[in-house]
């Protein structure tokens, strides 16, 4: 376990090294937060309580999903590219070799990769967003210890839905296709552009049911305050079955692929 959480502290001062690009990346956040949050408006202004949220809820909606952004990578840049790349070439045999499992290896490597995205990238653009507009922030401590713990099980379902993508390599010797039609799915299922509940009839509820929507919705439920009580159980249920799910089938798919490592170009 202490090497696991090496690799955690890691990966966390791993990401943390890239000053400039942390930057960067709160800037990025912060201008696509506000625009959004101006098109929310707009829309919330036409329709008041538009999936049973009201503005300031919708608007708290908005800057969660930048805050998670980079947290949950719904846009993928976590350990996907670079573990897909090692299988390409083969040094994906090195890691084998190691006395640490690979599954449980890159888990901890994103779990540090999260852990800097949530205070590095997710703090500032909330904190310049509540400057601007009327957020619904709670100010019991315990529904923020709430969020952070359906925030943790949600990098736990994004890692594992990452890690089934960059195993796909072992077949396709180039996951990047795989890793593009993951990272659309990840936008639309999670309800980074618009909450899940607004989307119309059978696919509102498709998209729930979808591992995903424990990237963004759930969290952002949690803090809203959506979720309480047994409900709340029930919303951990989900996402711990589906992480559970998802990395079962990792573990499955690695034994498998790790039976014809393929080697591309030599």
């Amino acid at each position: 376990m202490r090497l696991y959480i090496a690799v955690a502290a890691g990966g966390f001062r791993r990401y943390a090294t890239y000053r400039v690009a942390t930057f960067a990346g709160v800037f990025t956040n912060t201008v696509f937060g506000y625009i959004m949050a101006y098109t929310y408006m707009a829309l919330w202004n036409q329709r008041p309580q538009l999936g049973g949220y009201d503005l300031p809820e919708a608007l708290t909606y908005v800057w969660l999903g930048q805050a998670l952004l980079a947290t949950c990578a719904m846009m993928g840049g976590g350990f996907e590219s670079e573990l897909i790349e090692r299988i390409r070439t083969g040094d994906v045999a090195v890691d084998l070799y190691r006395p640490a499992d690979l599954q449980l290896w890159w888990l901890a490597v994103d779990l540090g990769r999260a852990a800097f995205h949530l205070l590095g990238r997710g703090i500032v653009p909330m904190v310049l967003g509540s400057f601007v507009f009327e957020l619904a922030l709670p100010a019991d401590p315990l529904t923020w210890l709430a969020f952070l713990v359906a925030v943790t099980l949600g990098v736990v379902v994004s890692f594992a839905i990452r890690f089934l993508v960059a195993l796909s390599a072992f077949w396709l010797l180039d996951g990047a296709g795989a890793a593009q039609m993951a990272l659309l799915a990840g936008l639309f299922f999670s309800g980074m552009l618009l909450p899940l509940p607004v989307f119309p009839g059978a696919l509102g509820e498709v998209a729930a049911a979808l591992p995903w929507s424990s990237l963004l919705q759930i969290p952002a439920d949690v803090l809203l305050g959506k979720h309480t009580g047994w409900d709340l159980a029930g919303a951990y249920a989900f996402q711990a079955g589906w992480a559970v799910a998802l990395l079962a089938a990792g573990r499955v798919l690695q034994s498998v692929a790790t039976r014809r490592v393929v080697v591309q170009g030599g």
